[in-house]
């Protein structure tokens, strides 16, 4: 297999992304789109919570989680501001999404691999607001799996690190190790963006563009190797894609935001404290303070 060595362009934040991430006075809440998480079973939700989280803090204008008739209750102990919309039990998913009208959907994280949680991916893969593709979601689709076909559009983001990509393009990764390959390939065959996770993250678009996001110029990076921080990313990109922002840049500015917001709590960071950083990120842009500091430590 030829490999790319090209190397990729480094994303960087512009003005212009910082603006998109402002909200303005006169409008409402509806104007920043309405993100939907699908949960898994009964007490498996805390994934698909952390998702919700991040979007929510990311700015999307109404976050809600789309669960199964006996997970509202364990939802609805843990939630305020997200919703909590209930399918199954007479409702199928397509009507719950008719209902709620989503602008973006995040499926994955902890969602299962029995029959329930394929029925959901197949039911959200139907809809034609962009997507958000991670963990589970990712292993279903996978050769290892049966393989259910991607479908995908080109304004949705898969999110895998290295053990799930393997699985979705195994022969890939018997030929060569370029993760720019890698990321590429998997993204030609799902037919949209494909954020890569690792020390260099990866974003190709099935058109062939590439670029890196990385950890390295990051003190704190290595405190967002914890349980739940990917759920998050995935709900970053998922408030993002519901804003408005096109697939390829909304994978780019989630993973930027993802680092700065483990450099901004430092050691002892865990997945919950991610999207609560996104306040101190914005506050230091606004005031001037985070340009000298953007790629190196706070």
């Amino acid at each position: 297999m030829k490999q790319t060595h090209e190397k990729p362009t480094t994303f960087a934040m512009t003005q212009a992304h910082w603006d998109h991430l402002q909200k303005s006075g006169d409008r409402h809440k509806h104007c920043y789109g309405h993100a939907v998480i699908v949960a898994g079973p009964f007490g498996h939700g805390g994934a698909a919570r952390l998702a919700a989280r991040g979007a929510l803090r990311i700015g999307a204008g109404l976050v809600s989680v789309a669960c199964a008739a006996d997970a509202v209750q364990e939802h609805a102990a843990h939630l305020n501001a997200i919703m909590i919309k209930q399918f199954g039990a007479g409702r199928s998913l397509p009507a719950c999404f008719t209902q709620i009208r989503p602008s973006a959907i995040c499926i994955g994280p902890n969602l299962g691999l029995d029959a329930a949680a394929k029925r959901a991916l197949v039911d959200t893969l139907a809809q034609t607001c962009p997507i958000c593709v991670d963990a589970d979601a990712i292993t279903l689709l996978s050769d290892a799996t049966g393989g259910i076909d991607p479908a995908a559009q080109r304004q949705n983001v898969m999110s895998p690190h290295e053990g799930e990509l393997r699985r979705f393009i195994p022969a890939a990764f018997e030929q060569t190790t370029c993760r720019v390959t890698l990321a590429t390939l998997a993204a030609a065959k799902a037919n949209c963006v494909v954020l890569f996770k690792g020390v260099e993250t990866i974003i190709a678009a099935p058109t062939g563009e590439f670029a890196t996001v990385s950890s390295r110029p990051f003190q704190h990076a290595g405190w967002l190797a914890t349980a739940g921080s990917g759920d998050v990313l995935s709900g970053f990109i998922t408030g993002l894609l519901a804003r408005g922002l096109g697939a390829f840049e909304a994978a780019s500015v989630a993973a930027h935001l993802h680092l700065l917001c483990a450099e901004a709590f430092g050691p002892g960071l865990i997945a919950e404290d991610i999207p609560e950083m996104v306040p101190r990120v914005l506050r230091l842009k606004n005031e001037g303070l985070l340009d000298p500091l953007e790629t190196g430590p706070f």
